[in-house]
């Protein structure tokens, strides 16, 4: 679906988006770097407005936000396209996707919430590829999902401009970082990019907004491995950020068009892990690996294991109040006072209306419900249970 967009301006006879840094100039019916927002008769639309690529129900550690509602669940989605170019993307399916037709669901900002209540999730997620380039169709559902008590949580590259930044982030409520590496060099070699808008981000994010902030840090052996630069990144987000921003040392696996290089050792991610906490960061984890205490959160002042974690599942959880039960330390972050275990097994629910339909919930039984009309396409939603 085609929706205008917001953030270009008319330059001679081509339209110059605003939205990221790369500012794209577009002549008559021609599509930018993302490949979703277009110049059509020299007004501007996002082409994906309505459309995702399906849906999945994840605990929130998935994202991963550890810090955010810890084992609560949350549905997520995304589109197609991308505004930064990873050699090594992991979602490249999505990210580079050059036809619309791979967005086979269709779910309007007011049809989410329900999807969401009905599979006992707290948030929504825009993630896969970018909110970034469908910021519009992002903030759209954020503000229905706050109509509804449900939070919305952007995973994001950070790579956006000024103005755009605050009219996304204005309406979420917990977004995850991807801060890919720590030099230009990084970025221009193996994302198209540029450092500094990210960076931006995260400065404005932690210290502009109430927005929960993590970060991940994709970890490429001889690509921005080096204890220099570790040292380099953990250093500037303790003084830029602070001490009490969550960092995910994430473990890389070859994919897209960087196969050359080996799967991130342990190791690797553990070491940075140590960096990152003599640099004094209070809440550093390791990811896509199994490591016994790179997933754990333990309270900075005692070193008590408040939340114990096994991939993504959360056996412990003694989190009471946000402090520490033993010395009453404050632990950053939004917290319940509960323990959900999410189960590994995934049931695929293949055809989302007539699975509503068979859980005989009242308002499924009236015909002229607004759900019983729209909701009437195959949707692929992957369940995550409870145990």
């Amino acid at each position: 679906m085609q929706q205008p967009a917001k953030f270009w301006h008319l330059e001679n006879d081509r339209i110059r988006c605003d939205l990221c840094p790369r500012e794209c100039l577009l002549k008559e019916g021609q599509n930018g770097f993302c490949f979703v927002r277009k110049n059509i008769d020299n007004k501007f639309y996002l082409t994906t407005y309505g459309q995702n690529s399906g849906m999945a129900v994840d605990p929130i550690e998935k994202k991963p936000l550890y810090h955010f509602y810890p084992s609560s669940k949350v549905l997520s989605f995304g589109t197609a396209g991308c505004n930064l170019g990873c050699r090594f993307c992991q979602n490249w399916g999505m990210s580079k996707a050059k036809e619309t037709s791979s967005l086979s669901v269709r779910a309007m900002p007011v049809d989410i919430p329900a999807i969401a209540i009905e599979y006992g999730c707290e948030s929504v997620a825009f993630t896969y590829n970018d909110p970034v380039i469908f910021a519009e169709y992002a903030v759209d559902t954020a503000i229905e999902l706050h109509k509804n008590g449900l939070k919305a949580v952007a995973v994001t590259a950070g790579y956006i401009n000024e103005e755009a930044r605050k009219y996304l982030f204005a309406e979420m409520d917990a977004a995850n970082v991807d801060l890919k590496g720590f030099s230009d060099r990084f970025y221009k070699k193996n994302c198209f990019g540029e450092l500094k808008p990210v960076l931006d981000t995260l400065v404005y994010l932690v210290n502009e907004t109430d927005v929960w902030v993590e970060i991940t840090n994709l970890i490429i052996p001889g690509e921005n491995d080096s204890h220099e630069e570790i040292d380099q990144m953990t250093k500037w987000i303790m003084k830029e950020l602070g001490a009490n921003v969550p960092l995910h040392f994430s473990a890389f696996h070859p994919d897209f068009k960087m196969l050359d290089k080996p799967r991130t050792g342990l190791k690797i991610l553990q070491s940075a892990r140590e960096i990152a906490i003599e640099n004094g960061l209070h809440y550093v984890y390791t990811g896509n690996v199994v490591d016994p205490d790179g997933g754990n959160t333990n309270c900075p002042n005692c070193q008590k294991t408040l939340i114990k974690r096994g991939w993504f599942d959360v056996s412990l959880n003694i989190i009471t109040s946000s402090k520490c039960p033993d010395c009453g330390h404050i632990i950053s972050g939004l917290f319940k006072n509960y323990v959900q275990y999410m189960s590994k097994i995934k049931v695929n629910v293949t055809d989302h209306f007539a699975h509503l339909v068979n859980l005989n919930r009242e308002f499924f039984d009236d015909e002229m419900h607004p759900w019983r009309q729209k909701v009437k396409k195959f949707i692929k939603v992957f369940y995550v249970g409870f145990r």
